[in-house]
C-alpha cells in the first residue's frame, strides 16, 4: 500500500482526500492523516474510519519531516484565511517543500492558485495594490510558492482549485436579507462565469490524480464542478431554498468597500475572475474534472445536499 500523507485532514480539501482514499481499499493507497490534534472530534472520526492520524504542526519542518517519513506521497494545503499573512503561508509552503524533499516523496499533490501577478502588474492601478506587493494576497502567496517544490526537486502535481460552494455556508457568501427582505446573492462578477466546487470533490480529484500516477507530476491540472454566472447561480439558489433569490451584481470596487476582514483580497479575486474568466474557465476544464472524480457534483447536487445549511440572514 502507498500511503498519503494528507495535510488539512480535518478541513474540507484534505478530509474528502483522506475520505476517497478509505473508500476505495483495493485502490493500493493508505490514507496518513496529518493534524495538530489527533484526539479533535475530527481526527478520531478519521481514526474511526481507519485512517492513521498522526500529529505534525505546520510551523515545525522536523515535525513535518516526522510526519512524512515512510510515506509515498503527500497533499499539501496551507489555509491563509487562519492567519491572512502571505509570508507565514509561502513559509509553510517552503518547510512542506523541504520536507518533502527529505523525505523522498515519490508523489506530491501541491493545492495552488494563480498568481494574479503575472496577469495584473503591480503598476497596474485598475486594481489595488494590498500589502504594499500583492493584488490577491491569497493567490500570490500559493502561485508563488510554487517554485519552492520545483526548486527542491520535489516531484509534483500542482492542483488549481476553484472558489468553494462550502463558502456560502461557512464565509458568510450566501443570501442576505436586504432593506426589504428579499435574499440577495452578492457576487461581483458580473455576467461572467466563476468556476466553482465543492470543497470535498477537491480531494477526490486529487485521489484521481494519484491513482493515475507519475504521469501527473510536473502538471498542472484545474478542477471545478460548474462555471455558473452569479444569475445562474441565484437561480440555482432560488429552486433550492424554494424563494426567491436575486443576484446582487455589485461590482468589486463596492465590494472591497464592505469593510470586513479581507474584503479587499476577495474583491480584488472576484475582479481578477472577472477579467480572466476565459483563462480562468478553460485551465479548469469540467471534463477533467469528471474524469478524475466520476462523482463530481453540479452546483445544484451540491445545493440539494447542502441547502438547509445555508445560513439566511
Amino acid at each position: 500500500m502507498k500511503t498519503i500523507a494528507v495535510f488539512g485532514a480535518t478541513g474540507a480539501q484534505g478530509g474528502g482526500l483522506v475520505r476517497a482514499i478509505l473508500a476505495d481499499p483495493q485502490g493500493g493507497f493508505a490514507a496518513r492523516a496529518i493534524t495538530r490534534d489527533v484526539n479533535s472530534e475530527k481526527a478520531r472520526e478519521l481514526a474511526r474510519l481507519g485512517a492513521e492520524v498522526v500529529a505534525a504542526d505546520i510551523d515545525d519542518e522536523a515535525s513535518l519531516l516526522q510526519a512524512l517519513r515512510g510515506a509515498y506521497g503527500a497533499y499539501f494545503v496551507t489555509f491563509f484565511w487562519a492567519h491572512m499573512s502571505p509570508e507565514k503561508e509561502q513559509a509553510e509552503a517552503l518547510a512542506m517543500a523541504r520536507a518533502a524533499k527529505a523525505a523522498g516523496l515519490k508523489h506530491v499533490i501541491w493545492s495552488t492558485l494563480e498568481d494574479s501577478r503575472r496577469f495584473i502588474p503591480l503598476s497596474d492601478d485598475r486594481m489595488p495594490t494590498l500589502m504594499g506587493k500583492y493584488k490577491v494576497p491569497h493567490f500570490d502567496a500559493k502561485g508563488e510558492a510554487d517554485r519552492y517544490f520545483r526548486d527542491q526537486g520535489v516531484p509534483t502535481t500542482f492542483l488549481l482549485t476553484s472558489f468553494y460552494w462550502d463558502n456560502l455556508i461557512y464565509f458568510g457568501m450566501g443570501p442576505k436579507r436586504d432593506a426589504a427582505g428579499k435574499l440577495a446573492f452578492t457576487l461581483p462578477m458580473g455576467d461572467r462565469k466563476l468556476p466553482g466546487i465543492a470543497a470535498e470533490d477537491i480531494g477526490r480529484c486529487a485521489y484521481g490524480i494519484l491513482k493515475k500516477g507519475t504521469s501527473e507530476i510536473g502538471k498542472s491540472i484545474g478542477i471545478a464542478g460548474g462555471h455558473l454566472t452569479g444569475a445562474e447561480m441565484a437561480a440555482a439558489l432560488t429552486k433550492a431554498l424554494g424563494q426567491p433569490v436575486y443576484h446582487n451584481a455589485v461590482t468589486p470596487a463596492v465590494y472591497r468597500s464592505f469593510g470586513f476582514p479581507g474584503a479587499d483580497d476577495l474583491g480584488n479575486m472576484f475582479q481578477f475572475n472577472h477579467d480572466f474568466a476565459d483563462d480562468f474557465c478553460r485551465v479548469r476544464d469540467l471534463g477533467v474534472s469528471r474524469a478524475l472524480n466520476p462523482a463530481l457534483q453540479t452546483f445544484s447536487a451540491w445545493l440539494e445536499k447542502n441547502k438547509s445549511r445555508i445560513p439566511l440572514e
